[in-house]
């Protein structure tokens, strides 16, 4: 009808259909009085006079008899209280950096002998914009008794003009950037300093108080969970371990102003910085780029053309400063990458917090803790219906915090995973999820705990397919999922199992109850109980470097009384560390005969020319073997991820090995395969030794040798190890490392 709106029409937008210049100004006005504050990096210009009321006909009068201010030392040099006390001379900032909870030290000059009965003076400490004393965004500090407010203050001491105040930034106070002034009271209004970048004071989390939330009762645990600047990162397979050396860098210069960023570019609302909770879940979202441009964008493709290929990186230093500077995702991470960087966030905030690699993960993507593989009739793998992968490893963080939110008892040791794997409560992030509640099947707590229970819980469930698409369970293994938890030991360069804080033994009573109670959660599981075969299984560890042949050893054991007759399918396959397959590049049908209460050996021959051509960043190489016994119809499997050891870096350093005087650094590297290398990147980084350098080397033909030498210059006295890695697209994981010992 004509002149008559449809009433079942959608609504229209009126401000998209005008024109760019008119449409209007989205704003919050009308909804609230003050915008909210969500960046730390807006500012509120304070105004240096204040009138307590109207200016005369005359003007103000003057104000040389009053107070007035002439200097503000912040005690904010590496060598001084402040810093020493605080744990904060690490870090490379020209500003003063403390830790709430704790008292720290400022200098107010004045224009004369400051008298407490007649004067009155304040520091005023102002963070993101639209300050208020209610959001605890705007705090006085005053410096006698009978006025405090929660960042209590008070006189040290006194001398001629200059005034020593002690501030004490209350334990739970936001966390952040902090502009300073300094106010004087005059009877016509408040005088105050000028806005100054030099009096920008950053208030971090202190686990080294009591009453913070993120309380660290442990000497060794804290210096290794919040100072250690370099730590190792576990990867490789749960009978190969292999180590990846990494430069968290959490006290380099621009660093802090990174991770504040993030928070920033996540628009976390500044009254919530406070709560090590609500930042570690927001973090573990913002490292990852897929909801909100976050800081890492994941690749496991194996082309990083547009990038830098994940296992090239030495540290995060260089991804976070580039993340701030451009303000666009950095290319490319995969798990230890974004665990390495989301590491440096929170012990740079001072959250204590590791990196943690649990061998077999288990991506349960619909709560039923199982891994489903499918074989046909004959025992042989089903590779188009079986969907399910285990992740060969998977590195996630560990960060040490209170848990106010649950029941007491479920604090302490906390799961978060910036690797994107699932949705949580909308976006892909993970945690944090309390260790405790994880071990105890309470899985109904906040934040994923559930997801967390399944990666260290799910079962191998193996199915047999019939021609008429029925399936029946043949085997269940309760014990390869989560096989062990690793994590560096605090202090040298050990490593520590933590499998017994996710999960109690396989088979104890403790397990059978945790697995009830989350099954009671709508945890399924598979409950299938089948008799035990007379035949087992076991295949060889080879060690084999990158380019060998090699034998792959079966070894059967039949524990009957008859003769048994094996026929076995051997499949191998190149895989990502994430447990997909790339290609196929072996496989074979043996049979096998086994005398009654014996064993036999069957060997498969592996030629390098067979899977060089098909490896993929990891070097890792998955042989399953399947079979079904012919007298009893009994269904065998084992399997085994080889790791590709791959050509080592020399790394060495020469010089006095003294703070301020230069040394050389030297790396060494031979190519071993019989192809030449092409795009050949090496870098280089070392936490007080050498800020992150690179190096391009268009070719290096087979047999040949290069060496890179970097001079570089000791910023500061201890033990630190500069860090090395080589790649190219036919040749990944390549590092090098070395120790050295710098004197003041």
């Amino acid at each position: 009808m004509s002149g008559q709106a449809d009433p079942d029409a959608a609504p229209t937008d009126p401000s998209a259909a005008a024109p760019a210049g008119l449409r209007p100004k989205v704003s919050s006005r009308g909804r609230t009085a003050v915008p909210a504050a969500n960046s730390n990096a807006d500012e509120t210009d304070i105004p240096e006079f204040e009138l307590f009321g109207a200016v005369g006909p005359r003007g103000l009068p003057p104000l040389t008899e009053f107070l007035d201010i002439s200097d503000v030392d912040m005690m904010k040099k590496r060598d001084e209280t402040n810093k020493i006390r605080h744990h904060t001379a690490l870090y490379n900032s020209e500003n003063l950096i403390v830790r709430r909870g704790q008292e720290f030290q400022v200098n107010v000059s004045f224009n004369r002998p400051y008298n407490p009965k007649k004067d009155k003076f304040a520091l005023e400490f102002v963070i993101g914009s639209n300050p208020q004393y209610s959001k605890n965004t705007y705090i006085p500090v005053f410096p006698t008794e009978d006025r405090q407010t929660s960042w209590p203050g008070r006189v040290i001491r006194t001398s001629d003009n200059v005034v020593s105040m002690g501030v004490l930034p209350a334990a739970n106070c936001i966390v952040g950037k902090y502009q300073m002034y300094v106010a004087v009271a005059t009877p016509y209004g408040i005088r105050r300093t000028k806005r100054d970048k030099s009096r920008y004071v950053y208030v971090l989390f202190n686990p080294w108080e009591a009453a913070d939330a993120v309380f660290l009762d442990d000497n060794a645990e804290r210096d290794e969970c919040v100072m250690a600047e370099t730590g190792i990162i576990y990867h490789g397979s749960y009978d190969d371990v292999a180590e990846r050396h990494w430069n968290y860098g959490q006290f380099n210069y621009g660093v802090l102003d990174a991770c504040l960023y993030i928070m920033d570019r996540s628009e976390m609302p500044i009254i919530n910085r406070g709560d090590p909770v609500k930042v570690a879940r927001k973090a573990s979202a913002m490292l990852d780029s897929r909801d909100d441009n976050g800081v890492l964008v994941g690749n496991w493709s194996g082309d990083y053309t547009y990038g830098v290929a994940p296992t090239a990186w030495t540290g995060s230093t260089e991804i976070l400063i580039t993340y701030a500077r451009g303000k666009t995702p950095v290319c490319y991470a995969q798990c230890w990458v974004y665990a390495a960087v989301f590491n440096t966030f929170l012990r740079c905030l001072g959250i204590p917090s590791r990196v943690v690699t649990n061998y077999y993960s288990a991506h349960d993507n619909d709560g039923n803790l199982k891994s489903d593989i499918i074989l046909d009739e004959n025992g042989r793998i089903d590779r188009g219906r079986t969907r399910d992968s285990i992740w060969n490893y998977h590195c996630w963080n560990e960060c040490f915090m209170s848990r106010p939110d649950l029941p007491p008892g479920f604090g302490g040791w906390q799961v978060v995973d910036a690797t994107p794997q699932e949705n949580s409560d909308g976006l892909y992030r993970c945690g944090p999820a309390s260790i405790r509640a994880i071990k105890h099947g309470e899985i109904c707590f906040p934040f994923d705990a559930a997801f967390v229970f399944a990666e260290v819980n799910s079962d191998m469930v193996f199915h047999s397919r019939k021609k008429d698409g029925s399936t029946t369970v043949v085997k269940v293994n309760r014990t390869h999922i989560g096989r062990m938890v690793l994590t560096k030991a605090t202090g040298g360069s050990g490593r520590r199992d933590v499998t017994d804080q996710y999960k109690f033994p396989e088979g104890s009573a403790e397990e059978r109850t945790v697995l009830e109670k989350a099954e009671a959660y709508s945890c399924g599981r598979e409950k299938s109980v089948l008799p035990r075969g007379d035949v087992d299984l076991v295949l060889s560890d080879p060690e084999v470097g990158l380019g060998d042949d090699f034998e792959l050893k079966l070894n059967f054991v039949n524990r009957g009384g008859g003769r048994r007759t094996v026929e076995v399918y051997v499949s191998g396959t190149v895989i990502y560390y994430t447990g997909l397959m790339s290609s196929e590049f072996l496989f074979t049908t043996p049979s096998v005969e086994i005398g009654p209460n014996a064993s036999a050996n069957e060997s498969v021959g592996v030629d390098s020319k067979q899977y060089l051509k098909s490896l993929v960043e990891q070097s890792n190489l998955h042989f399953i073997v399947t079979g079904k016994v012919t007298e009893t119809g009994q269904i065998v499997s084992a399997m085994k991820v080889v790791r590709l050891r791959n050509p080592k870096l020399t790394v060495k350093a020469t010089g006095p090995g003294k703070v301020s005087e230069e040394m050389m650094a030297t790396v060494e590297f031979t190519n071993p395969l019989s192809v030449s290398l092409e795009d050949v990147y090496i870098r280089m980084e070392g936490a007080g030794l050498m800020l992150p350098k690179s190096k391009y080397y268009r070719l290096i033909t087979s047999g040949s040798s290069l060496t890179w030498t970097e001079f570089f210059t000791p910023q500061r006295a201890g033990t630190g190890r500069l860090i090395a890695t080589l790649d190219c697209p036919a040749l990944r994981q390549v590092d090098g490392e070395v120790t050295l010992t710098i004197e003041d």
